[in-house]
């Protein structure tokens, strides 16, 4: 909606108003057909054209004749409306629905066309104000120049590239905090690894663990967090969140299934509230996942293994039309060592293309992943003890799920005199259906459904129970999750001088759009025997953001940022009608970072920052308890964080790259949505404070050390009678190293690593603590 308003206002003259009027009389039509319940296939796919192509046009700045241009507009409207016409329900006023939607479509209209002229008059006073600009291409998290370079005495400025491809590359002079860092292929590659989420165990300090099934998301601990499937930390993958909002299974959920580890370049990391261009789920850190656009060469590989392991993959890039085609496809499966095999099978595949032409680049990515398992979740230790079930057993055999995720992205980018400009948008379906029996028979027994668990009856300590059973008796849930995710990108990076100083402005914007049908349903084998909740949700934001960094001195630079996230949050067609709700929310979060040095190859860093994470879409709109049926408090929209740290950075020793970090973090609340009962549990506001401590030494080529440590303290900051104040599953302790020898011998590489994750309160008084676990592997 709002890239229609964007392409009115390229176009400019009468295009201002008759292409948003033209838009919503055609949506129109096509909502009354959506509401007659017309079958009209494909819809879901024009939708998603609709955005490729329209921001294709605003990116290419391409003007057809009048008539071209309303038979475009109306094509995409049509099947708008149409989707969104389905949705209306029976006891919804057609009108008064209607005459809503045609409303906030106007309004995103305007919005568009005003997001085009402020950001044609911003950029125009950026250019204004710039003098002998300079660029220095390639910062440790994103691409683009950092100010200080040589500076040409003649009025053009002198392009000094400076490449980093992984933790052997210097940061000194380019990183803007002590945990800020970048992972190459040569990191990744002679690295053991399970399963695809792993490689975010490079980023120093970061656990990620798997459990119930290969398919499900993994969990991931880092600086005395428990993110569960990622809360508070963002990954993406170039540039496109991973993170999904309102999940049906947790806020955050982050399924990095569909990786394939040996296309990715480099990874990105960052932590803390520190950078303007993160915003939500970013708290704890960040990632940017970046995949070749040329291969080093081409791969064909299979790998087989015990439990019914294997993996077959086949990648490689070419030449086309002065580009370059970059394709892969991978199958997996893996049973496990357990009595129920997990039946994993994966298929996943990724085409690409991409073309570079003078200054500028573009390049559009297709991926495609799809699988299935069964899960064996964890077991009562009472009934291992009494025999009923061994140790590699399930007790319900039929827990599992099924999962499928495609994406297109297209992206661009010009490099100018003394600018760089990207533009990105994206559109992502995915969909899930997970099952999960944690409580076995607790709520579903031959007490409350005595026909179907008759079996139950007279078993004592010791017998198994039959896998049968569980077709018709226990406590097995469903969580299906339906979603389309579209978004789009936009920044503008000038290089100038403030006064005397070089200095490097960027202007961006970020909007998101989930459109989600979720659900918490009670079943019986992956059978749905009732319907806890059941919601449509959207979720839309916007985000406008604007940092500056000055080169003030040799020893000393800053970079100060403020970025706005606003968010609106609907829930329509509950199965609960007082669940059903619209709510806004934003907040303006200021960041800073002062940068000493270097001194004898060291630098010292001062970051302060302050961020957020939303939550669940249904807990804020929630009014009645799904599961009790009571009156309950609707939670906040957007959780207030703060973060600081100091640290050093230091390649004084010739190999050993080193940093030392101090950081502290305090959250308002720790307000989260709990997928697997369907309702908001409120948390009480924590502070997090810790230490890290990474080395990465190379005494030579084919020869590398590293060795991370991570300790954290997490506490509750209030008090409540009777209650203590540990924050549950709050990771104390992390050490990670390992030693990895390489192209020896013919080629033959490997290394030992040692992962320690350290015991941790299980409950607010500390009474239950975890074991800490190591794990070595070669």
């Amino acid at each position: 909606m709002v890239a229609v308003g964007i392409w009115a206002a390229q176009i400019r003259g009468q295009a201002l108003w008759i292409l948003p009027v033209v838009f919503v009389s055609v949506m129109s039509l096509g909502g009354l057909a959506g509401a007659a319940s017309y079958i009209i296939p494909g819809a879901e796919a024009m939708i998603l054209l609709s955005c490729f192509t329209i921001s294709a046009l605003i990116v290419r700045g391409i003007r057809f004749s009048a008539p071209v241009n309303i038979i475009i507009i109306s094509l995409f409207a049509f099947f708008h409306g149409y989707v969104h016409g389905q949705e209306i329900s029976a006891s919804a006023s057609l009108v008064s629905y209607t005459a809503g939607f045609v409303s906030a479509t106007l309004l995103l209209h305007g919005a568009g066309i005003l997001i085009s002229w402020l950001t044609v008059l911003a950029i125009t006073f950026f250019i204004s104000t710039s003098i002998n600009a300079q660029e220095k291409d390639l910062p440790a998290y994103a691409d683009t120049a950092k100010p200080g370079s040589q500076i040409n005495k003649l009025s053009h400025a002198v392009l000094e590239e400076v490449r980093v491809t992984g933790r052997a590359d210097e940061l000194t002079g380019i990183a803007d905090s002590a945990s800020q860092g970048k992972v190459g292929q040569d990191q990744i590659k002679y690295r053991p690894m399970t399963r695809p989420g792993e490689v975010l165990e490079t980023v120093p300090g970061l656990i990620a663990t798997q459990h119930s099934g290969e398919g499900k998301a993994n969990q991931y601990f880092l600086r005395g967090f428990n993110l569960d499937h990622g809360t508070d930390f963002l990954t993406q993958i170039e540039g496109v969140p991973v993170n999904q909002l309102s999940h049906s299974h947790g806020q955050g959920w982050t399924d990095t299934n569909f990786l394939i580890p040996e296309l990715i370049e480099s990874i990105d990391f960052r932590k803390g509230n520190y950078f303007a261009d993160t915003g939500d789920f970013s708290s704890a850190g960040s990632a940017n996942i970046r995949y070749f656009n040329r291969l080093p060469e081409n791969l064909f590989r299979f790998t087989g293994g015990s439990f019914d392991y294997y993996r077959g993959l086949a990648a490689g890039s070419h030449q086309l039309l002065k580009g370059n085609v970059l394709y892969a496809g991978e199958i997996v499966h893996n049973d496990g060592p357990w009595t129920v095999g997990n039946n994993y099978l994966k298929f996943n595949g990724l085409l690409r293309y991409s073309r570079e032409y003078g200054n500028q680049s573009w390049r559009i990515t297709a991926m495609a992943t799809q699988s299935d398992w069964r899960a064996t979740d964890q077991i009562p230790r009472r009934a291992l003890k009494q025999g009923s079930v061994g140790r590699f057993d399930a007790l319900d055999p039929t827990d599992g799920g099924n999962s499928q995720r495609y994406s297109l992205t297209g992206e661009w980018r010009l490099q100018g005199e003394n600018s760089i400009t990207s533009v990105m948008a994206y559109g992502v379906y995915s969909k899930l259906n997970l099952y999960s029996n944690f409580s076995f028979f607790l709520d579903d027994n031959e007490t409350t459904n005595p026909a179907g668990c008759a079996g139950l009856r007279g078993l004592l300590p010791g017998n198994r129970v039959s896998s049968g059973l569980f077709r018709t008796c226990g406590d097995q849930f469903g969580q299906p999750d339906d979603r389309w995710t579209t978004g789009f990108a936009g920044s503008h990076t000038l290089f100038h001088k403030i006064g005397a100083f070089d200095a490097e402005t960027t202007l961006g914007i970020q909007v998101r759009n989930d459109n989600i049908q979720n659900a918490l349903t009670k079943t019986h084998a992956q059978k749905t025997v009732g319907i806890t909740r059941q919601d449509t949700v959207w979720v839309t934001s916007i985000s406008p953001y604007l940092e500056n960094r000055i080169h003030w001195q040799n020893w000393l630079r800053t970079s100060l940022g403020v970025r706005f996230d606003g968010f609106r949050f609907e829930v329509n067609r509950s199965n609960i009608q007082q669940n059903n709700g619209t709510r806004y929310d934003g907040l303006v979060s200021p960041k800073l970072s002062i940068v000493f040095g270097p001194w004898a190859d060291t630098e010292l860093y001062l970051n302060g920052g302050l961020g957020f994470h939303s939550n669940d879409a249904r807990g804020i709109n929630t009014r009645i308890d799904p599961a009790s049926g009571d009156a309950v408090d609707r939670a906040h929209p957007l959780a207030r964080t703060y973060s600081a740290e100091t640290g050093i950075r230091s390649t004084w020793i010739q190999g050993l790259q080193s940093t030392l970090t101090v950081w502290w973090m305090d959250l308002e609340s720790e307000l989260v949505f709990v997928g697997d009962a369907g309702t908001t549990e409120a948390s009480r506001p924590s502070r997090r404070y810790g230490l890290e401590f990474t080395n990465y030494y190379q005494p030579v080529h084919w020869l590398t050390f590293d060795a991370d440590f991570s300790f954290s303290h997490s506490r509750f900051r209030d008090t409540v009678i009777g209650e203590g104040d540990h924050v549950p599953n709050a990771v104390e302790a992390v050490i990670a190293t390992g030693a990895t020898f390489h192209d020896v011998f013919g080629g033959f590489y490997g290394g030992p690593r040692l992962r320690y994750l350290g015991p941790r309160a299980l409950n607010e008084d500390n009474s239950r603590r975890s074991d800490g676990t190591i794990l070595l592997s070669a």
